[in-house]
């Protein structure tokens, strides 16, 4: 009787052995053979190697002695979403064609492991960096090549393997919402333009930009409830207050467009930011009249703020332009051309002043030179427009 329990003990003993070799098989092939592999550029020994410890980690997983061991946890994790990696980097079809498979498994790996015991967190976090730092490399790659979906991906993937070491990877998320907003996936855009807006990233853009993606996802509802947090947060926003009126506009209601503006105004009517701001709207709204006092309304605050010295300036020449190229549309004869040459340059004139004032602030700035040049040219100063010319050609 005392033997055959002796047996047993042994034979429970050889069968927990068996079941760690395959852990340590695993750990051999992953470390060593597939590191000396991939350092004298055999693909083929590598994979065989990635394969070896792929088949070793899978029986230490299926076992009940093994399974919730903290090291085959992480190795599990870490060979997977190595073979993913090796798959990419070789090309391997047969390889990415798993890739979803893979990586799903690696990061449940990944997590058990390191919420189920300490003991192997800095060799999880090391080789969750490692994955962070090829999907940031395939993102990067396939973004400038214009492969905005597949960028996506793997940005949101990186964001992903973060998580399962608690980093909230809010650049990662903040790239996969560009993405997903360039082959027009609004709702998902917008989703996670929410997502890094909430925990304080960029809010003022990332609200906007989420609020953005609803409206032209025809979501208004939800718009003008993204607006209304953001708004509460960054009252003087511009890009905030701009697609707050964008909402009202897409509603046909320029009336609540309009008091919208006014509202903003009318609870800090000396804040020069928040008068340049309205008057940067009504440009995009193409009320130019309205542009034109405001800007001059934020001079009044402050003569001699450059921005609103600039931005005067420019708004008048571009909407001369505008009337030029309307009268340009007309046939000849047309007794319209007459009058809109005449409003064309009486705007015109009015933009020298503070253009002349910017120069004489900024007097490096060419553009504003040369355009100075051209406007005193066409209201037959010659004198001054050579001026303007000389110093323009000298930069």
């Amino acid at each position: 009787m005392k033997h055959l329990i002796l047996s047993g003990v042994v034979m429970f003993s050889c069968h927990v052995i068996g079941q760690k070799k395959n852990e340590t098989s695993a750990a051999v092939a992953f470390k060593n053979t597939y590191s000396m592999a991939m350092g004298k550029k055999n693909i083929e020994a590598a994979k065989k190697a990635l394969t070896d410890a792929k088949m070793y980690i899978d029986l230490a997983a299926e076992n009940e002695e093994t399974k919730s061991s903290p090291k085959t946890l992480w190795l599990k994790g870490a060979i997977y979403s190595n073979l993913f990696i090796f798959g990419m980097n070789t090309s391997d079809s047969s390889i990415i064609q798993q890739g979803d498979e893979l990586l799903s498994t690696s990061k449940l790996a990944f997590e058990n492991g390191f919420t189920s015991s300490d003991k192997f967190d800095s060799d999880i976090k090391e080789s969750v960096q490692q994955v962070r730092l090829e999907f940031s490399g395939y993102a990067s790659e396939f973004y400038n090549t214009a492969k905005y979906k597949e960028a996506g991906i793997f940005f949101n993937r990186q964001a992903e393997f973060s998580n399962i070491v608690n980093i909230l990877d809010t650049n990662s998320l903040y790239n996969a919402a560009l993405c997903y907003e360039r082959i027009n996936e609004l709702s998902l855009a917008a989703e996670y333009y929410l997502k890094v807006a909430n925990v304080g990233y960029r809010s003022n853009v990332t609200y906007a930009l989420a609020a953005n993606c609803l409206r032209r996802d025809n979501k208004i509802d939800e718009a003008k409830k993204v607006i209304s947090i953001g708004r509460a947060k960054f009252p003087n926003d511009k890009d905030l207050l701009l697609e707050a009126v964008n909402v009202y506009i897409s509603l046909n209601d320029a009336v609540g467009a309009e008091a919208l503006l006014n509202e903003a105004l009318s609870k800090d009517p000396k804040n020069i930011i928040l008068q340049i701001t309205i008057g940067a709207i009504y440009v995009d709204l193409k009320q130019n009249e309205k542009a034109e006092d405001a800007f001059n309304k934020a001079l009044a605050i402050d003569p001699k703020n450059e921005d609103a010295i600039y931005r005067l300036g420019s708004h008048l020449v571009n909407w001369a332009k505008e009337i030029v190229e309307q009268s340009n549309q007309l046939k000849y004869n047309d007794p319209k051309v007459a009058v809109l040459e005449v409003k064309s340059n009486e705007i015109f004139n009015r933009a020298i002043a503070p253009l002349e004032q910017y120069a004489t602030m900024q007097p490096t700035d060419k553009q504003v030179l040369t355009i100075l040049s051209q406007l005193y040219r066409n209201i037959g100063n010659i004198e001054k427009s050579t001026e303007y010319r000389d110093k323009a050609s000298k930069l």
